[in-house]
């Protein structure tokens, strides 16, 4: 190979590419992404330049010194022992946490949500009743500072410290996950573990016929990170698929450490169907419900639990599990349709959890008429109770990242008004605690009303508040489709879906363009080619319709699809945070031969639809 104008690529027997010089002075014969062993590795001849190497590659220093793994199905044999207690996490030492950078800005600066009403109409004649009059309670996590722009609320941000988390990965590392997969699975956890910070704790439990944690829960400085990164390229794909135990080792990481972070998840990738009594299941809910730790359980005694974010990846994965496993625990599902998109898809995950502002976040709806009466609340998968005297409503919602937002529906009963040129209708309360002071805040919106004048001409409807029905009714046509799929209607599936469509194209968001419908649009669509045959569904279409489900239900980003990808309408909810780390992802693998290697035949391939 002679030294060209650019970077010389070598590409090895295994087929994974490498700088030249990288490779050249590799100083053993086992490839570092797939671990095979090479017979030859080029030398460099003394004229070449080894500059202009990718800081990406840094991966690759770690694993050009790890162990070559055996072949030996028992590999967890030189971890030693488990000991009984995961109460080895390491110290947090209550060290403060810290910004990433020195912040010139307002550091007075502080997280709250910004509450936002609208009711369907703001006049109605006073003579009229309402069964179902709708107000749209809308909340953003934002910077409390009005003196700053747009631009600098967005650097303050960046720059402002953030809650540390503590973060468990639960690995799928059976037989099916053996080549491409699993050389993929470890760049994207070597992409996490380098966007987490000094403050922030990882633990990895790897599983296959049964289930072993690498190492505790331990802060990812310098050091961490290279031991994390050296477990993680340690690991070899055998066995089956045991997902119980996998899950049960990260919950009691969560439930048996001596400390906590602010903010804590654990992460589930798996191929497969859960093997863990030695044939694939076919699971009831009621059995995906006792696969959940309580530790994680939304609906145990513990009022704010742990939430399972789910990833399912390619044709054969149990994707009705891991819904299911997502749900329980107030988590959320993606389905990673091919395995290109392992690490973008861990990257929006991660790109929202470091950016936790509020928590225990609760929001409180109360009735300012004494005629008036609370009908329901909807709030999707999020918990919601109306008193008995229909006065007051409580939604639970947990955590908010930066910038995101939440949108529920408020449904009333509005009395006719005998003299009244108004009436008032409600105002909202939100009761949170900062993840960092640890103190309890709260806030208030203005008392919501209407104007009520003795004659009244016809009122469009609300567009913020037909927007946000436009969604429910999508995802109530999802859950039906779904349903009618299941039993082996596709064709009735896929009328409820297209009827859906016909229902919304005559809305107030449609004949405005608006981008939430024509998203919605888009994506029922898609769905609706995903079940154009049984095959299709079994594929893509069951995993596609869930995690859309998901995302709609929480108000929270998950990847399916080509949802990631920047062009794409289906990219609801993604925080600034996200795509900021979705953006990292992608330079990362741009700028990385090695991987542009390993990906550059699964590029080539057609989706599997």
């Amino acid at each position: 190979m002679k030294q060209g104008d650019g970077h010389a690529i070598f590409t090895a027997e295994c087929s994974h590419s490498f700088h030249f010089h990288c490779v050249a002075s590799h100083d053993n014969q086992v490839c570092p992404v797939c671990r095979s062993k090479w017979k030859e590795i080029p030398i460099r001849s003394p004229g070449l330049d080894p500059g202009g190497r990718s800081r990406n590659d840094a991966l690759m220093d770690v694993a050009h010194r790890l162990p070559v793994p055996q072949r030996n199905l028992n590999q967890w044999h030189i971890l030693g022992p488990e000991p009984g207690v995961f109460n080895d996490d390491e110290s947090l030492d209550h060290l403060p946490v810290i910004a990433e950078s020195n912040n010139t800005l307002d550091s007075t600066s502080d997280t709250t949500i910004k509450i936002e009403t609208y009711p369907e109409v703001s006049t109605a004649p006073r003579s009229h009743s309402y069964d179902d009059f709708t107000i749209l309670v809308h909340l953003k996590a934002a910077i409390r500072n009005p003196s700053l722009s747009g631009d600098q609320v967005s650097l303050l941000q960046s720059r402002s410290p953030r809650a540390p988390v503590d973060l468990v990965t639960v690995l799928d590392i059976s037989g099916s996950m053996s080549g491409t997969k699993l050389a993929l699975l470890k760049r994207a956890m070597g992409f996490l573990i380098q966007n987490l910070g000094c403050n922030d704790r990882l633990s990895v439990i790897a599983f296959s016929s049964n289930a072993r944690r690498l190492f505790p829960l331990r802060r990812m400085s310098d050091i961490g990170q290279q031991q994390a990164l050296r477990a993680v390229n340690s690991v070899i794909a055998n066995g089956g698929t045991n997902i119980a135990e996998g899950l049960r080792k990260g919950g009691k990481v969560m439930e048996d450490r001596t400390e906590k972070n602010p903010v804590s998840s654990i992460i589930l990738l798996s191929d497969g169907r859960d093997t863990s009594n030695g044939v694939c299941m076919n699971w009831s809910y009621p059995i995906y419900e006792s696969l959940i730790p309580l530790s994680v359980r939304s609906g145990s005694n513990r009022e704010f639990q742990i939430p399972v974010h789910t990833f399912g990846f390619g044709t054969d994965h149990d994707a009705s599990l891991m819904h299911s496993i997502s749900e329980i625990s107030g988590g959320t599902f993606s389905f990673i349709e091919t395995e290109t998109m392992i690490q973008d898809a861990l990257a929006q995950c991660i790109g929202g959890l470091l950016s936790v502002v509020v928590q225990e976040l609760q929001v409180c709806v109360e009735c300012m008429n004494p005629k008036l009466c609370l009908n329901s609340l909807k709030a999707g998968s999020y918990r919601s109770h109306v008193s008995a005297d229909g006065k007051t409503g409580l939604i639970d919602v947990g955590d908010l990242y930066a910038d995101e937002e939440r949108d529920f529906l408020v449904s009333v009963k509005v009395p006719a008004e005998s003299s009244q040129c108004e009436t008032s209708l409600l105002k909202v309360k939100c009761v949170y605690r900062d993840p960092l002071t640890k103190e309890m805040t709260s806030t208030e919106s203005g008392v919501v009303r209407i104007q009520r004048p003795k004659i009244a001409g016809q009122e469009e409807m609300s567009i913020e508040v037909d927007r946000q029905r436009n969604r429910f009714r999508a995802a109530d046509a999802m859950v039906e489709a779904r349903t009618a799929a299941e039993q082996g209607d596709l064709a009735g599936a896929v009328s409820i879906l297209e009827n859906c469509q016909r229902v919304l194209s005559d809305t107030v968001s449609a004949k405005s363009r608006d981008r939430l419908w024509v998203a919605l649009d888009a994506e029922l669509k898609e769905m609706e080619e995903r079940m154009v045959s049984r095959h299709v569904y079994e594929v893509s279409g069951r995993a596609y319709i869930l995690s859309g489900l998901s995302s709609h239900s929480w108000q929270r980003a998950t990847a399916r699809g080509d949802s990631t990808d920047g062009s794409s309408l289906v990219q609801a909810y993604q925080t600034p945070s996200m795509v900021e780390m979705l953006t990292q992802s992608q330079e990362f693998l741009l700028s990385s031969p090695s991987t542009q290697g390993l990906l550059q035949s699964l590029w080539s391939q057609p989706k599997p639809r």
